[in-house]
């Protein structure tokens, strides 16, 4: 008995370090998160009720709710490029992602940063001043959902 709550205990340990948790601003509070993920769903503050769930992930599609249907597409990723619904066609590109900056359309140019990406938190422009964070994500994350979330 001993050794299958040793078992149940590892696997709960391992799927909660699982959860990726976004918090606003400078913070690892509690009361800050507004969001986590769990790998394929975004849920809203630290549940994991799939009533709660906001928006489905499968690594191509955001989906609204707890989806998967094609109706449901609300943004296609392909690594680079976020478009908006099931496209990938270039006039339909919402933003553009190198690594560290995501610019406004199908641009890589100064200008159009709209957010720096670096050490687990999110700042406003092109800048990694302290008091430009946004949030701080605890854990990996895609792009487009980051991007849903700071909707």
């Amino acid at each position: 008995m001993k050794q299958i709550l040793t078992i149940i205990f590892i696997f709960i340990s391992i799927a909660t370090m699982a959860q990726t948790h976004i918090y606003r601003g400078k913070s690892s509070y509690i009361g800050d998160m507004l969001y986590s993920f769990d790998g394929k769903a975004v849920y809203k503050g630290n549940s994991n009720y799939s009533g709660d769930i906001l928006f489905s992930w499968d690594g191509k599609y955001v989906y609204k709710g707890n989806s998967s249907y094609c109706g449901n597409i609300l943004y296609t990723w392909d690594g680079k490029y976020l478009y908006n619904g099931n496209s990938t066609y270039s006039g339909n590109i919402l933003l553009t992602f190198d690594g560290t900056y995501i610019y406004k359309g199908n641009s890589t140019y100064v200008g159009n940063i709209l957010y720096t990406i670096k050490d687990g938190y999110v700042y406003r422009g092109k800048s990694t001043y302290s008091g430009d964070i946004l949030y701080t994500i605890s854990g990996i994350l895609p792009i487009p959902l980051l991007v849903m979330m700071m909707q």
